[in-house]
């Protein structure tokens, strides 16, 4: 019985370290200097509303952190993959946000081209050791959902990923300006969407 009871208090042990395991950290802590590059097109602009409401201008506010936005209307991924790196070596962020491939969707480019260009993205940062998180985008269809290349990508390179916000703001009229950009209510909804991902995932 006493050997019994030893072996039950030896798994009770094992518990917490199996669960700390299998939900690691997967982002540095970030400390109140660190500067995060939100990266992306039209949306991490803010289009739809003005400069001070945009998502990285509200996250920036609900972190306390410097986020830059990196934002340009109607780029494309291949024309980002060649753009960040210049942005990374000037910045030089703790963190980046990387919300992009909206145009390639639209414009029924190749998707195989946006996951390789984005994931040429991520290693760009990783190479640099930025932390990388991705956020997805959804396709203009009936029931608008994520695109299935974001989940793989974020799975493959080990990243967290924020799914379905953006879709689920794009689907309620209330937090967008048009089809295709939030207002500045959405954009608010959006930027606590990412500072709860951050949170989650040990940034915060």
């Amino acid at each position: 019985m006493k050997k019994f009871l030893q072996m039950c208090c030896g798994l009770l042990l094992l518990i917490p370290l199996v669960s700390c395991e299998s939900n690691p950290q997967q982002l540095t802590a970030l400390r109140p200097n660190d500067v995060i590059l939100a990266f992306g097109d039209s949306l991490t602009l803010g289009v739809g509303t003005e400069a001070r409401l945009s998502y990285p201008a509200q996250l920036d506010r609900l972190l306390g952190r410097r986020v830059i936005n990196a934002g340009v209307s109607g780029e494309i991924s291949a024309e980002a993959v060649r753009r960040l790196p210049a942005l990374l070596d000037k910045y030089e962020p703790e963190l980046l946000i990387l919300c992009h491939g909206g145009n390639d969707i639209v414009r029924k480019l190749d998707q195989k081209e946006l996951q390789d260009n984005l994931r040429r993205m991520v290693e760009t940062a990783k190479q640099r050791d930025i932390d990388v998180v991705m956020i997805a985008v959804p396709q203009p269809n009936l029931l608008i959902s994520d695109a299935s290349l974001y989940a793989e990508l974020a799975e493959e390179m080990q990243i967290p990923l924020l799914e379905k916000a953006l879709g689920e703001l794009l689907s309620d009229s209330q937090y967008k300006s048009d089809a295709l950009h939030l207002n500045a209510q959405g954009y608010r909804k959006f930027a606590e969407a990412v500072a709860d991902l951050l949170a989650q995932n040990g940034a915060l």
